[in-house]
């Protein structure tokens, strides 16, 4: 499995075990966006277009969209409307001005309702075109021009000339005359089309001559973020905040849950693993008053980033694995004697593990007699923020039962030190672990399991470490 999917299963156990939570904090999140957008009035938002005829490059666009975004253009716009309490500073920060192909400048105008967004695009289009014709008659040449109106006079009069000349040839049909006055005409057509060509190739009276490509369209919708886009992007936002919430805490949580760690924490060895029964933990915080009843209607209450339960053998795969770890406690005690099995206080998997144990230890016929049989087992639950164990007293060693992924290595330390204060060895961990239970099917000793009498730190005697 690559970290990928490992990533996509995590994500999918807190959506499934935190859904109450994250329904919460999106709802929170959709508010504070509603509130946001009544902080922010409706905005609507249409554009003009202005063709540029002739030839322009790419530059020369991008600085006719800055010239009619320019304080110039939109300061003569805002004069011309003249909207009480806006001034030309605050509407250029509603123009923008975008070169589109095909040599046009898009103008687009935001403001408070339709019509007036409609009435601002199109006064900043006509202000932009009307500004860039003035520029462009101040800087045209008077000599250029001169010439130009002196050159379409000369070839009017020529034209006029070649006229009387075609209107005196011989007016008959003869061959002659006939290609004279042909000649004439194709010498005043040529005349006026290189006039025509003068004035298309005269970049500065092309250029000159922008267009408004008609009105703006009214607005039908308001412009982004519209204030549903606000609601939406809030609760996602708050969703998305609470699933990295839930990973970063993972990823920075301290409890241990390999086998070497937990037995580096409580300085001992494994005896081995046990299975216990259930889809989920059932054992709940006890806890009264507001919080605790919060935490529960929220879900908090319970761990999310415990694995999903595997599937196991079924009752007698199970007994099994109990019966091997009696027999290593067996074999690694040196004769019979009484042990505390302690229980960090909350941990509901290694409290069933327990009292299984305890019952599988009391079931072997050699427990009670002289032969080497299994130890007397005693449970006991101790705080891991105070812990406590009963002094030695008839017991003498201690056994230590829990699940991984619940204590630190702190907790797990304080545990063995209240041991060791009280004169216990720890002779042995076991690990519970929670599975899917099976059909039961028959075993070869049957009997009905008793959880054994627990004895609470509170009420024992002893020494706190």
């Amino acid at each position: 499995m690559n970290d990928d999917t490992i990533r996509l299963v995590t994500i999918g156990r807190i959506i499934r075990r935190r859904w109450r939570l994250l329904t919460t904090l999106a709802l929170v999140g959709a508010l504070l966006g509603y509130g946001t957008s009544l902080l922010f009035p409706p905005r609507y938002t249409t554009s003009a277009s202005v063709l540029l005829p002739g030839a322009w490059e790419e530059r020369e666009l991008l600085t006719q969209a800055q010239i009619a975004t320019s304080s110039v253009v939109v300061d003569r716009a805002a004069a011309t409307l003249d909207w009480s309490g806006v001034s030309g500073s605050e509407l250029r920060d509603r123009v923008s001005a975008t070169a589109a192909d095909g040599n046009i400048i898009k103008i687009s105008g935001t403001a408070e309702t339709p019509k007036r967004a409609q009435q601002l695009s199109d006064q900043v289009a006509q202000q932009f075109v009307a500004f860039a014709a003035r520029v462009m008659d101040d800087n045209s040449d008077p000599e250029a021009a001169a010439q130009r109106e002196a050159l379409q006079q000369t070839v009017m009069q020529t034209s006029r000339r070649i006229t009387k000349l075609a209107d005196a040839a011989d007016p008959g049909q003869t061959v002659e005359s006939v290609q004279a006055r042909t000649e004439l005409e194709k010498l005043r057509t040529s005349l006026q089309e290189a006039i025509n060509k003068l004035d298309q190739a005269d970049p500065a009276a092309n250029k000159a001559n922008m267009v408004v490509m008609g009105p703006a369209a009214r607005p039908a919708g308001e412009a982004p973020p519209t204030r549903m886009q606000l609601i939406v992007a809030g609760a996602l936002l708050f969703f998305l905040f609470g699933v990295i919430g839930h990973l970063t805490a993972a990823r920075m949580s301290r409890r241990l849950r390999t086998q070497p760690e937990i037995a580096a924490a409580l300085g001992s060895t494994l005896l081995g693993t046990v299975d216990v029964p259930g889809e989920r933990p059932t054992h709940r915080p006890q806890g009264r008053g507001p919080r605790a009843r919060i935490r529960r209607l929220l879900g908090t209450d319970i761990r999310w980033d415990m694995p999903t339960p595997q599937a196991s053998g079924d009752e007698a795969d199970r007994q099994i694995r109990y019966r091997r770890v009696c027999a290593r406690l067996r074999d690694q005690l040196p004769a019979p004697r009484r042990l505390l099995v302690v229980v960090p206080d909350g941990d509901e998997i290694a409290r069933r593990a327990a009292g299984q144990l305890v019952a599988e230890a009391e079931s072997d016929p050699s427990a009670s007699s002289s032969g080497k049989g299994n130890p007397m087992l005693r449970v006991v639950e101790v705080s891991v923020s105070q812990p406590l164990v009963p002094d030695r007293d008839k017991e003498s060693g201690a056994l230590v039962v829990l699940s991984a992924g619940n204590w630190t290595a702190g907790e797990l330390a304080g545990i063995a030190e209240a041991c060791a204060d009280a004169k216990h060895e720890v002779v042995g961990i076991v690990l519970a672990g929670l599975v899917r239970s099976r059909p039961v099917r028959s075993v070869g000793r049957p009997r009905d399991v008793a959880m054994p009498v627990l004895a609470v730190g509170d009420d024992a005697k002893g020494s706190s470490g």
